[in-house]
């Protein structure tokens, strides 16, 4: 009979097979854990895999194993994969909207910019950068959009908290 793997260790290979993000939820019901133990064993393997090729990616209570960021030419060689698509000035200026004012709709997107943002808009959601991610509770119920794991993994950011404070007359609206 062999010993039982520690906690992160468990994690670390559900981590590895899973073909999506997985919930901290979804963990503790397979662990047949408490969600405070897979949180607490989560922070362990991060600390474990900072000194490592691979690093924890969160996106609210999922969570997924990805590369480092650092090592993306080279996975994409070994992949076959061709240059990352570049992102137009307006794609980014909209992405960056999204990114801190999330979850947030077309008409407050085209409020900030000034320009109606349909076909940006349709070209980040083709490039998995942003999701649909519900309905406002206004009038007309317009369509609310967040980044993705696609999005972190883009910028080479393990969470949203990653992303630089804003440092302007508003603020960090988050």
């Amino acid at each position: 009979m062999t010993e039982e793997l520690p906690l992160p260790a468990l994690i670390e290979s559900l981590l590895f097979v899973a073909d999506e993000p997985v919930s901290v939820g979804q963990l503790a019901t397979v662990l047949e854990v408490p969600p405070t133990r897979v949180e607490e064993a989560l922070k362990d393997l991060e600390q474990q895999l900072s000194r490592r090729g691979l690093r924890l990616q969160r996106l609210g209570e999922r969570v997924q194993l990805v590369t480092m960021p650092e090592a993306a030419p080279y996975v994409e060689r070994l992949l076959g994969l061709g240059e990352r698509r570049r992102l137009s000035q307006a794609a980014l200026e909209t992405l960056a909207i999204v990114a801190y004012r999330q979850p947030i709709s077309r008409p407050e997107i085209e409020a900030i910019r000034g320009v109606n943002c349909d076909s940006v808009l349709r070209t980040l959601l083709a490039a998995g950068l942003i999701e649909e991610a519900g309905r406002a509770p206004t009038p007309g119920r317009p369509i609310l959009y967040a980044t993705t794991f696609a999005f972190l993994q883009h910028f080479g950011l393990s969470r949203l908290a990653d992303l630089p404070p804003l440092n302007g007359p508003e603020g960090s609206p988050r």
